[in-house]
């Protein structure tokens, strides 16, 4: 499957909140209200990732909502991949472009929280040099505890781009 990546449109939003509602559970997954938050703060930038095949009408596969402070901080705030779609390097591509963002904007660190049972993201992460660096009891709305990780992007040379 071929895909692409481009910046969010406005009539985006309704997709990314249900297919955020799909891959989240309650309590984790974000409310129409507090999604629109994030993608509106100062620095904010959400990426979309859409099927690019002729023979089919564009679908949304998944998306990143990342934001980059005036203090050298980036912040992904989600990642989020249809079920369907996964294991094809969409979050790959989508979390490289993020950090190329990044770095852009003169980040020389990025943080993100996950909840601790995530296995899936935990070991995704990893793989792009992200280490855990603290817990943070009762993050999530359901109780459940997160863990922040973070990536120095000073000490990591970008990752290669993936073919999409």
């Amino acid at each position: 499957m071929k895909f692409k990546l481009r910046d969010f449109r406005r009539e985006d939003f309704d997709t990314l909140w249900k297919l955020d509602q799909e891959c989240f559970p309650p309590g984790i997954s974000y409310t129409r209200f507090e999604l629109a938050a994030y993608m509106k703060r100062s620095g904010a930038f959400t990426l979309v990732s859409e099927r690019d095949d002729a023979a089919r009408a564009l679908d949304i596969l998944g998306f990143i909502v990342a934001e980059a402070n005036r203090r050298g901080v980036g912040h992904i705030i989600t990642i989020d991949v249809l079920p369907a779609a996964r294991r094809l390097g969409i979050a790959s591509n989508l979390l490289i472009a993020a950090e190329d963002r990044f770095r852009s904007a003169k980040c020389h660190i990025v943080r993100l929280e996950t909840a601790v049972d995530n296995s899936t993201a935990l070991a995704f992460y990893k793989r792009y040099h992200y280490d855990v660096v603290k817990t943070l009891p009762r993050y999530y709305s359901n109780g459940l505890d997160a863990v922040v990780l973070e990536k120095d992007l000073l000490s990591h040379a970008p990752e290669v781009k993936l073919l999409t």
